[in-house]
């Protein structure tokens, strides 16, 4: 059995707005076996597509290798742009060394509402993936229930948008002060929800108006409202 260990503490800049949330990287970034286009920061594998699209989004000319620099220009960014990385998946066990969602075991959670309690300017949440098994946001829902909160259907068209209401954990003037914050489950940046993207209707449509529409260009289009 493999013991799966996020290797990367939570990014929080500064005055962080948003904060972006997935579940684990592949393990050989637990195990420290990178490649060479595989950048040592959050997201970095060189098979993920969440760096290749901001990059297109707000041309950053980034580097995809395995180097300080390259880090360095995604934690720029990232606190530039007032948004932190804290996936949710603290560790979980493998039975097969891979990068499978379903295929987590014996799964433990980091405590994201403690972490929005600590950031008080986050209003987002921003999920690399849906409802799905074992994905972003199925894992914040179990998490919200152990608080006795739940996601309220803010819109139901892709991607999916909710909100939830927390309180500020001391009272504000003898009341418990209240805060909204919002999530958006983006379609996840990786290849296998590729075919996910291919049987939407919207992006039929659009590839049938422009045929070199791909799943890139969708996620461009899908990521920069939120980004």
């Amino acid at each position: 059995m493999f013991l799966h260990t996020h290797p990367y503490e939570p990014f929080f800049p500064e005055g962080a707005t948003r904060l972006i949330v997935g579940t684990l990287p592949p393990p050989r970034f637990t195990t420290r076996v990178l490649n060479d286009r595989d950048v040592d920061f959050c997201y970095g594998s060189s098979n993920g597509l969440l760096w290749p699209v901001l990059d297109r989004i707000f041309r950053l000319n980034l580097k995809y290798e395995t180097t300080q620099e390259a880090a360095d220009q995604r934690k720029e960014f990232l606190t530039s742009r007032g948004i932190g990385v804290c996936d949710i998946v603290h560790s979980c066990e493998r039975d097969k060394i891979d990068a499978s969602d379903l295929g987590m075991q014996n799964i433990k959670l980091r405590d994201l509402v403690g972490y929005l309690r600590e950031y008080p300017k986050i209003h987002t949440l921003i999920f690399t993936g849906g409802n799905s098994k074992n994905g972003p946001e199925y894992f914040f829902r179990k998490h919200l229930k152990t608080y006795n909160m739940k996601l309220e259907v803010v819109s139901d068209d892709v991607p999916r948008v909710h909100q939830f209401t927390m309180y500020h954990p001391v009272p504000v003037e003898g009341k418990l002060k209240p805060r909204t914050i919002k999530t958006v489950s983006l379609t996840a940046p990786s290849g296998s929800a590729n075919r996910a993207i291919g049987s939407m209707q919207l992006y039929k449509d659009l590839k049938n108006k422009n045929p070199k529409f791909n799943t890139i260009d969708f996620r461009v289009m899908q990521y920069q409202e939120f980004f």
